[in-house]
């Protein structure tokens, strides 16, 4: 649904390996130099006992069962909805998202192979039906995205084999193809500086385009 209230609300998406939570702390950084009102969340972990939840989630060598991982991620997000999210918006910031509902369709529909309809129902019961305006999708090659390496070691999801990558990668693709007024698709195998440059852009036109600041 269209959000009734007075903030912007952002998701980022991304395939592991797209640089998408780098790009995140980058926008962080622009945004605090500009003085612009914002909130920073992640989903999984965006507050306390998402903290937790992601804990449980991610933490390599131990199996969770692909409708476990599924309820765990939408408990998160009920949770952060409530205590970020919303407040957030209700207080008119821009409030940007590390992942959302479609990391769900992605990673459990597509790369799980669960129901992707009854995914939309959770995704729905757990959020309210509040989607992003815009969202982001850092769109990388697997074998590319596999490839770089990752500071501090990879967690459960990084760990799966390329097929499943390959998969979740196909499916934000499709996720985006449908509903393309929402989404927009950035080339992440570019350099750094580059991606950057696309994002603030995309945003920035968001923004503008609402007659609002952005940097």
């Amino acid at each position: 649904m269209a959000h009734k209230y007075p903030g912007t609300f952002i998701s980022l998406e991304g395939p592991d390996g797209a640089g998408k939570t780098t790009q995140v702390r980058l926008l962080a950084a622009k945004l605090d130099a500009a003085a612009i009102p914002y909130v920073l969340t992640r989903d999984p972990g965006g507050t306390p006992l998402g903290k937790q939840i992601r804990h449980i989630l991610l933490k390599p060598g131990h199996p969770v069962a692909p409708m476990t991982e599924l309820l765990l991620y939408q408990a998160d997000r009920a949770q952060n909805l409530a205590e970020v999210i919303l407040p957030g918006l209700q207080a008119g910031k821009l409030v940007i998202c590390d992942r959302y509902v479609d990391s769900s369709l992605a990673y459990q529909g597509y790369g799980r192979d669960l129901d992707l309809p009854l995914i939309q129902q959770l995704n729905a019961m757990s959020t309210g039906g509040l989607k992003p305006e815009l969202t982001l999708l850092f769109d990388i090659e697997s074998e590319k995205a596999m490839g770089r390496k990752h500071q501090g070691g990879h967690d459960r999801m990084e760990n799966e084999d390329l097929s499943f990558h390959r998969k979740v990668r196909e499916g934000y693709l499709t996720l985006a193809k449908e509903e393309p007024t929402r989404w927009r698709t950035i080339d992440a195998s570019k350099a750094l500086h580059t991606v950057q440059e696309e994002m603030c852009k995309i945003i920035g036109d968001h923004m503008a385009a609402k007659k609002l600041v952005f940097i």
